[in-house]
């Protein structure tokens, strides 16, 4: 099949999703399919590399997305000249293809805008569709649809831009959530933007740290204990991961620094609590309207309760990715795993 993997964009998860598409590009060109990878906002970085020829010729992946340094700055620059999201050809290359695997992270890519016109456009793609990625993205709207749906999870409050930091602690109080808690952004991914303050000055830092980044943020109670992760393909739930850091918490650092973190796949747990983390894994992405693959993020405390984080609906395909660990445990290497999961989309 000619498949272009697109990644990069311009979210905060830029490099990771990067790192995501080359190694998906790579797998999948094993697999003897012509996969090319694609930058959504830059498009190609050779002029002659367009619609009609982008699956023709030799191709070097090391030379196809370049990491732009500055490329926040870079970015508000070129759309305060009007540039448009999609990059040069980019729709054109993409109506071409067989299907687009989105190896995407982030705002503007995992939000369900991009599925949103690609709807539009007839493309095939693979993952979650417009609606899905929508609630996913949206921590707040998910801890309500968790709650309304009966999916355990911490008590969040959400917060908006504009108060003094007194404010935002008076109102957290007052929800009941109290220091160490977390500090997180609304839509943001691969920990970017989470903050689990011990003290009050560290709880303004962390909502003017949060806010730096979006105006929405969620509070949330703490919740300390074992943290696990589960993969849902084709509405079944993969084995159960354990995340143990080997320091602080599950930040960017730990989930993409190799040897920050230790990975136990499947998770030391009984056959009860195994088969109940599975069971609200698949019931969290059937409330979220997930489609053909997804990861959903659990805490268990002290007492065994457990609690769900966040959905992913676009999980991270890097070497240290949870899915493809888990993928690996059922005897699903690296390379069948992504064409799996382009198999099962299609199919959808």
């Amino acid at each position: 099949m000619n498949i272009v993997v697109l990644c990069a964009g311009t979210s905060t998860e830029r490099e990771v999703s990067i790192v995501s598409g080359t190694k998906v590009c790579e797998a999948l060109r094993s697999r003897g399919h012509n996969a090319r990878v694609l930058d959504i906002y830059f498009g190609t970085y050779e002029s002659e590399k367009n619609e009609n020829n982008f699956f023709e010729g030799e191709y070097s992946l090391s030379d196809e997305v370049e990491k732009i340094e500055g490329f926040t700055a870079l970015i508000r620059e070129l759309q305060e000249k009007g540039k448009n999201f999609f990059g040069e050809n980019v729709v054109s290359i993409c109506k071409g293809a067989d299907v687009v695997f989105m190896a995407l992270h982030g705002q503007n890519g995992e939000d369900g805008k991009v599925q949103a016109a690609f709807d539009l456009l007839g493309i095939k793609y693979t993952g979650t569709d417009c609606l899905g990625s929508a609630l996913a993205m949206d921590k707040d709207v998910s801890k309500q649809l968790f709650i309304a749906n009966g999916v355990p999870t911490p008590r969040g409050i959400r917060l908006s831009k504009g108060l003094d930091t007194d404010s935002y602690y008076e109102t957290v109080i007052n929800a009941d959530i109290t220091i160490p808690c977390v500090v997180k952004t609304c839509c943001g991914g691969s920990s970017v933007g989470v903050y689990i303050p011990q003290t009050r000055e560290e709880f303004d830092e962390a909502i003017e740290g949060a806010f730096g980044y979006e105006d929405e943020i969620i509070v949330e109670e703490y919740i300390r204990g074992r943290e696990f992760s589960i993969g849902v393909v084709n509405g079944e739930a993969l084995p159960i991961i354990e995340i143990i850091p080997l320091k602080g918490f599950y930040d960017y650092e730990n989930k993409y620094k190799p040897g920050m973190t230790r990975d136990v796949c499947p998770a030391q747990l009984s056959d009860k609590m195994t088969k109940l983390l599975q069971s609200e894994a698949v019931h969290a992405s059937r409330v979220l309207k997930l489609g053909s693959y997804s990861r959903i993020d659990f805490l268990m405390d002290e007492e065994e309760k457990i609690y769900c984080l966040e959905a992913n609906t676009l999980p991270g395909m890097t070497p240290t990715s949870l899915l493809p660990q888990e993928a690996k445990v059922m005897g699903i290497d690296y390379p069948q795993l992504c064409e799996m999961l382009i198999d099962i989309s299609l199919k959808k």
